[in-house]
């Protein structure tokens, strides 16, 4: 979304926070509790890859894009760690990032755990240690990179893996690439069949997979070739009670299969030099990991993460048919942690976003000036927008779930724009034969100033009120219907109709100052709830209205905020709240006065209570740190809507917003797709120096 000046470009600081407060034993994370609690999917994640798997700051980064990997495919992502004694289920990145640069964090399986918490330590969770957690917890599906097995020479040694026996007593999915062949693969294999794990290779084959390299001399007893027969078996497996897990190996993809046996050769290799110079105990798997990541040159790591990556998406998948089953069988796997609402205590709340989808093309200058005419130096990035898509998809990483309606066409862009929302609930997007999915490019100054934007947007007129009438029953019973300006004045028409019937909330982002205007051509303005115009788009709504406005815009801040709520003031007679944004000034909230500032949440009758406006003023972010201007307003916007379904106060609305949007500025996505209600939790919000916001009342 496109402003005057570029909303919120200079809007935003760091949070410098760490982790919550400690208050119990365990701590599951605001997204996971909730998820939970709605029987959506959830993955659990270990968290010893990250405190003795890998250097900084590979860790981190690792962590952090497998924790993306699982949001793209729909789930819940729930790192596990121990913090200061309590284990954390479901991290935050603060918390992420502590674990990563600890040099006092300790591996903890079953065994440490007493210990770790009765002292009050730190430490990343083994497979057993994330396999209690997760199961107390009530998530029955773990990914991780490979299990513990049993050793090389075991059978005197007796050196087994605690994962093994806890595969045997605790009913989790672990879904993993198998076991490393520095283990005795045979052995482990007779162990977990000893213990009563069933175990099943993904994929057309029964071969189980030895970590790097895609299979091993040894099979599976079973093999799932899908994500929803993967879903069937750990169902089955849990509903017998049988208090056994279930071991799901998924083999390395086939892309980097030929670097897996380029490490697995080095393996063998670095296991002969081990015997031959006598390296004997415990002593065997660190001389062998050092010799492999030597004889690859650093190889193994790049395999190592992308082997991860790959489960984790499997995994996914697998997470979120099981969900689907359960929805159809009613089944529920519930751990000792309760989390589930019951019927009176779910406060649900439910969204709608009508609008457009774009593929954007972002043109970046690398010199102060642009010459037209001529090529200019620059790079270029193709990132999927359009305002309505926008806020959806910034909905759904905030963890709401909105029903997206809009329309793409059968193109080659097409298959491309639904793969990157598959997040999203694209069940009411239309795709239409001989029409052009939308296309936008934009040329941005080094400042990140827009200088030219072009648009092939026909196929939103698309969006009619013939196709969205048949989401009618949805609609009426929305928490939020939330409208971009690009879709047809009679489709805006019709929901405002079925929302002033049924008492719904409907948002307007007019997205330009041309297409501001639609509401206000008819009455249907009356039905709106809120606004999110820019000062240009506010000055166009009043004159529509025949209303009067300034000649010229104001430039002064003391000017601006005399002028907006004077502009505001006619709108609101009808309108529950304006929220105006201004740029470099920041943003200015209008509306009906409460406890020291603006009601936010929705009125059901006309507002009586005296008017009133808050300034926010525009926190800063440098030139060189914008990347993309395209997305800030919507991030903005989204997360403010998330604040009032939460029923937040109004600070903390903005604020969320302001934070959301500082994520956009610096990706080159529209919605960072690393974005998480964490990232703008409320907590979050209180160590963020936020300059004071100014209130004044609106005269009549």
């Amino acid at each position: 979304m496109w402003r005057l000046s570029a909303f919120l470009r200079r809007c935003i600081t760091t949070s410098s926070s760490r982790h919550r407060k400690k208050d119990g034993l365990f701590i599951i994370h605001p997204d996971v509790k909730e998820a939970l609690a709605d029987q959506r999917p959830v993955v659990a994640l270990e968290s010893t890859i990250i405190t003795h798997g890998m250097p900084y700051p590979h860790n981190l980064s690792t962590a952090k894009e497998v924790e993306a990997i699982v949001r793209a495919e729909g789930a819940i992502p729930a790192t596990i760690g121990i913090l200061e004694g309590s284990i954390h289920v479901g991290l935050s990145s603060d918390e992420l990032d502590f674990l990563a640069q600890s040099k006092m964090a300790l591996k903890v399986s079953r065994r440490d755990l007493p210990y770790v918490i009765s002292k009050g330590m730190s430490g990343g969770t083994t497979v057993s240690g994330t396999m209690i957690a997760a199961h107390k917890a009530g998530i029955p599906v773990f990914v991780t990179g490979g299990i513990g097995g049993v050793h090389r020479d075991g059978e005197n040694s007796l050196d087994v893996s605690a994962d093994l026996t806890e595969l045997g007593r605790t009913p989790i999915a672990v879904v993993s690439a198998g076991v490393k062949s520095i283990l005795d693969i045979g052995r482990t294999l007779e162990f977990l069949e000893t213990q009563g794990v069933c175990v099943a290779t993904y994929g057309d084959s029964n071969s189980f997979p030895a970590f790097f390299s895609r299979q091993s001399e040894f099979t599976s007893p079973y093999h799932v070739s899908s994500p929803q027969e993967a879903a069937d078996l750990i169902a089955s497996t849990l509903s017998l009670g049988l208090q056994s897990g279930l071991l799901l190996a998924i083999p390395i993809p086939e892309e980097h299969a030929a670097t897996g046996q380029q490490i697995e050769d080095a393996i063998q290799t670095a296991v002969k030099e081990a015997s031959s110079q006598g390296v004997t105990g415990r002593d065997v798997t660190p001389f062998i990991l050092q010799r492999v990541n030597e004889l690859t040159k650093g190889k193994s790591l790049q395999a190592n993460i992308a082997l991860i990556k790959n489960n984790a998406k499997v995994g996914s998948q697998i997470a979120c048919a099981l969900s689907k089953h359960k929805e159809k069988t009613g089944g529920n796997f519930r751990g000792d942690i309760k989390t589930r609402k019951s019927k009176d205590q779910r406060t649900d709340s439910y969204a709608i976003v009508i609008g457009g989808i774009n593929v954007d093309f972002i043109a970046k200058g690398m010199t102060k000036k642009l010459v037209f005419g001529q090529t200019n130096p620059g790079s270029v990035c193709q990132s999927f927008g359009g305002v309505g898509r926008n806020i959806a998809d910034c909905l759904s990483r905030l963890g709401q779930r909105p029903l997206f309606i809009s329309a793409i066409g059968k193109d080659s862009h097409s298959e491309a724009v639904l793969n990157y929302c598959k997040h999203m609930d694209t069940s009411a997007v239309a795709r239409l034969q001989d029409q052009r999915t939308a296309t936008y490019c934009a040329v941005i100054t080094e400042s990140g100033e827009l200088s030219l934007g072009l648009g092939d947007m026909d196929i939103h007129q698309q969006i009619q009120e013939q196709y969205v009438s048949q989401f009618e029953d949805q609609l009426a019973s929305a928490s939020l219907v939330v409208l971009d300006g690009n879709i047809p004045v009679s489709t805006i028409d019709y929901v405002c109709r079925i929302a002033k019937k049924r008492a719904v909330p409907v948002w307007f982002e007019p997205t330009d100052a041309d297409k501001a205007c639609k509401p206000f051509l008819s009455e249907s303005w009356k039905a709106l709830s809120y606004i999110s115009p820019n000062l240009a788009e506010l000055c166009t709504m009043n004159h529509t209205l025949g209303l009067p406005t300034p000649t010229e815009f104001p430039r002064s801040l003391e000017d601006v905020l005399g002028c907006v709520p004077a502009l505001s003031r006619p709108l609101l007679e009808h309108l529950n709240c304006v929220v105006v944004t201004l740029g470099a000034l920041g943003v200015m909230v209008c509306g009906e006065h409460a406890a020291g500032t603006v009601n936010l949440q929705p009125q059901k009758q006309k507002l009586k209570g005296r008017l009133c406006a808050v300034h926010y003023p525009a926190l800063t972010v440098s030139s060189k740190e914008t990347v993309n201007v395209s997305g800030a307003g919507d991030s903005f916007a989204g997360a403010m809507m998330v604040g009032i379904l939460r029923e937040l106060d109004t600070d903390s609305c903005v604020r969320m917003g302001l934070l959301a949007a500082r994520t956009s500025l610096m990706s080159p996505h529209p919605i960072d797709p690393s974005l998480t209600a964490d990232d703008i939790h409320p907590e979050k919000l209180q160590s963020q120096l936020w300059p004071k916001p100014s209130f004044v009342w609106i005269e009549d």
